[in-house]
């Protein structure tokens, strides 16, 4: 098995705004796994409110190069565990799982849908990320859309935003990326009204969620408060929903774990995405069949996506009909 892997520059077809701050642009980490003529993709990104530092991760895959391309072939849960014991980053785990994932599904000609026998007949619906502007230039940007589905994100609590969202009578989700006080949160989840979002997401910063009610009427969802499996046991009394993302989880592996875990425990399931290129919007797409919401507008928002794969157009999720994850390099 040979291992690859290069840095790409993604550009944002506008300004995205949240809470943690506006962004033009994203990097990217693209790595390639291959075998026999086959190859397979992964990729993970850097997102500055993680920590995220590409070139670390640049360096641990060239400490890490000989050892992997000595890898025999193997079902890809074995391989998940040669490489958890690795002791990768999270998102560099999900890029090389993924990966791995892809090349195998070449190698046995069989998509990944196949391998793990997921549902795809009933896909969950994506939404479309409207980022932080004036109140009436985000209902206007919902109104002109083609999607179904919206996710506004929001930087603290205005009530009168709220009940203007509310009046417009789409499916919207509120994302304030942990950008909300107690007494928001408090508020929230004592209006009636607000069971008419399909769900809220990580309210406040990460540890301070124990203020929040699940019995409430807001179907608080949690992100960044639940980085695994670990997390999910303690986070009942306050979190109706939780949102799977893979390069959080550390890839596909783990997030199929987590997805039957969280069903054994009461959640609602979302699959969520980063700002990613079709490579990693590709893997979790697959997903989208076990979840009652997805968040898969990542590629959607990037101007130069570099690849083909599995994709969302306008919130209904297109699967490729190729082997493994049916990614291809433009």
């Amino acid at each position: 098995m040979e291992l690859r892997f290069e840095l790409k520059n993604l550009q944002l077809k506008e300004t995205f705004s949240i809470a943690y701050g506006n962004y033009d642009k994203r990097e990217a980490l693209l790595v390639a796994l291959s075998h026999q003529g086959c190859k397979g993709y992964g990729e993970c990104v850097a997102i500055d409110y993680y920590q995220i530092d590409l070139q670390n991760f640049i360096l641990t895959l060239k400490k890490i190069k000989s050892v992997l391309e000595t890898q025999q072939i193997i079902h890809p849960k074995e391989f998940f565990r040669f490489l958890s014991n690795l002791h990768l980053h999270p998102f560099l785990q999900s890029a090389l799982d993924c990966a791995y994932w892809d090349l195998f599904g070449k190698l046995e000609n069989k998509s990944c849908i196949e391998l793990n026998n997921l549902p795809f007949d009933h896909l969950a619906e994506s939404s479309i990320t409207i980022s932080i502007g004036s109140i009436d230039e985000q209902i206007r940007k919902i109104e002109k859309s083609s999607w179904n589905r919206f996710k506004v994100k929001c930087n603290g609590l205005n009530m009168n935003h709220i009940e203007k969202l509310l009046s417009l009578q789409k499916n919207i989700a509120l994302d304030s990326n942990a950008s909300l006080t107690v007494n928001d949160c408090l508020i929230l989840q004592e209006y009636t009204q607000v069971d008419q979002f399909s769900y809220l997401e990580q309210p406040m910063p990460v540890g301070h969620y124990q203020i929040l009610k699940k019995d409430s009427f807001a179907n608080w969802m949690v992100d960044e408060d639940c980085q695994n499996i670990n997390s999910l046991e303690e986070l009942i009394p306050y979190y109706k929903s939780i949102n799977i993302k893979l390069m959080k989880c550390g890839g596909l592996t783990p997030a199929l774990e987590m997805i039957n875990k969280g069903r054994e425990l009461g959640y609602k399931i979302m699959i969520g995405c980063m700002t990613e290129s079709t490579v990693g919007i590709s893997a979790a797409c697959i997903l989208a069949g076990l979840a009652d919401y997805s968040d898969l507008d990542g590629a959607e928002l990037i101007a130069n996506d570099y690849a083909r794969g599995n994709f969302v157009d306008k919130g209904k999720i297109i699967l490729s009909d190729k082997p493994g994850l049916g990614i291809e390099i433009k």
